[in-house]
């Protein structure tokens, strides 16, 4: 597709993104919503970009333009989002943010009535729309018909209550000092009080964002300083934001992070304990490694593997009726307290192991050892279909050969691609990694 990537619609605010964009999409996202719509409300979130203000501007004008009425409340988590799309009765949810990406960058995100994420076929629909001027123009409203834009500024309230009812009534966090980096994001304000709320001694980082700095040397991607918090204020834990917070990175009370699938392995075996998972299985990525899949077993659950991209682990999840899953990159989705990936919910959930073990965040949340991987970010000049590279498939049956698991993938957002190995021993990655970069080095960018 030309406009929507693997989550949503992303690219440089001002230029793919720009105001003509977003005032289309919205247009034509708003023909599609027709179709289930029943309270022609519209809720409308962003991050803490300043290009929020121009798409959010643009995104109301074209959803007014077709006839509906629009809620605005300002920076919120992309779970918070999707939560309250759903609580407040609204016929679909837009979400203004390029997520873990610089501030340059912007993106949009829409959730149906139920807050869930579009579907590839949906997408596909709304684009279609998008490219078609005739369905466009004509439904355009005017006079008593067109729409109207009020903002409301304390919505956060039932986000708040929601996060602390998916925390168990008889824990308490008093114990705990946490250091919370809140990525200069949409948390930035919803994050710390949760957690002092429920009790915690709360230092936080970066949450004055001044709408440059989202991001910026901080937060889920960028934990250096985080690291060194949790060593110098001696914490129990350090629990680590990206942009709209649907992402969770952990630092244990050594400084060091914990890996996204060892977090996972230890949350699912937690909640088996607690009789809180639901078909005795979890999914998770190609992406992840393969001891969560050899630890999963040896605790009588099933692995379920899905294409990147949390949307694509939550079809799965639905399919099959589980209630838990994520990706190695932090998204964890805890499908009974959130529509999506939920980095406050993972926290809290997170919290509550340790509490429930009385146990250290270095011991607890490392439950199994990883087999060695490596992950490579190729920037390309050109996204060549990989079926079409001659070559590529000997190559790929000779790394397998050896025991090697690959995976080659484009980025849905960036000209970018994935390579990523994994084998028992490092020196076999080592060698195939080369392997792999000198040949699309020459194929791609030569």
């Amino acid at each position: 597709m030309k406009l929507f990537g693997t989550d949503g619609v992303r690219g440089e605010a001002g230029t793919f993104l720009n105001v003509e964009v977003a005032l289309k999409l919205a247009m034509a996202a708003g023909v599609y919503f027709k179709k289930t719509a029943v309270t022609k409300r519209i809720l409308v979130g962003k991050d803490t970009r300043k290009s929020g203000y121009m798409i959010e501007n643009a995104i109301v004008a074209g959803l007014t333009a077709v006839g509906y009425d629009v809620i605005q409340i300002g920076p919120m988590p992309t779970p918070a989002i999707a939560f309250l799309t759903e609580n407040m009765r609204c016929d679909a949810g837009i979400m203004i943010s390029a997520s873990h990406n610089s501030y340059e960058d912007n993106g949009i995100k829409f959730f149906d009535q139920h807050g869930d994420k579009f579907s590839i076929d949906i997408e596909k629909e709304i684009e279609d729309i998008y490219f078609s001027e005739d369905l466009v123009e004509n439904a355009s409203k005017s006079g008593i018909q067109i729409g109207s834009a009020k903002r409301i500024d304390d919505v956060i309230g039932r986000y708040i209550v929601q996060l602390k009812n998916s925390f168990p009534k008889e824990l308490s966090l008093k114990d705990m000092r946490i250091v919370l980096d809140t990525a200069n994001g949409a948390a930035y304000k919803v994050g710390p009080t949760v957690l002092e709320e429920l009790g915690a001694d709360v230092i936080v980082l970066h949450n004055s964002p001044n709408g440059n700095n989202i991001n910026e040397n901080c937060g889920a991607l960028h934990t250096k300083e985080l690291q060194k918090a949790v060593k110098k204020y001696r914490a129990d834990i350090g629990i680590a934001l990206d942009g709209d917070a649907d992402r969770l990175v952990v630092v244990d009370e050594l400084g060091e992070i914990v890996d996204g699938d060892q977090l996972l392995g230890a949350l699912a075996v937690y909640l088996k304990n607690t009789n809180k998972l639901k078909g005795e299985a979890i999914v998770a990525t190609v992406m992840s490694n393969q001891g969560l899949e050899d630890y999963a077993k040896s605790n009588s659950l099933t692995l379920h593997r899905s294409d990147v991209g949390d949307k694509n682990v939550l079809e799965i999840m639905k399919s099959k009726n589980i209630n838990f899953g994520g990706e190695q990159s932090g998204h964890v989705i805890m499908h009974d307290f959130a529509k999506t990936g939920d980095g406050l919910v993972s926290a809290l959930q997170t919290l509550a192991m340790l509490i429930s073990k009385n146990g250290k965040a270095s011991t607890a949340l490392r439950p199994f050892k990883l087999y060695p991987q490596e992950l490579k970010n190729l920037n390309v000049k050109n996204k060549i279909p990989l079926e079409k590279l001659d070559g590529l498939k000997e190559l790929q049956e000779e790394i397998r050969s050896e025991g090697v698991r690959e995976l080659i993938r484009y980025s849905g957002t960036e000209n970018k691609l994935r390579l990523l190995l994994e084998a028992k021993e490092q020196k076999l990655i080592t060698t195939n990694m080369k392997k792999l970069v000198a040949f699309f080095e020459k194929a791609l960018n030569a």
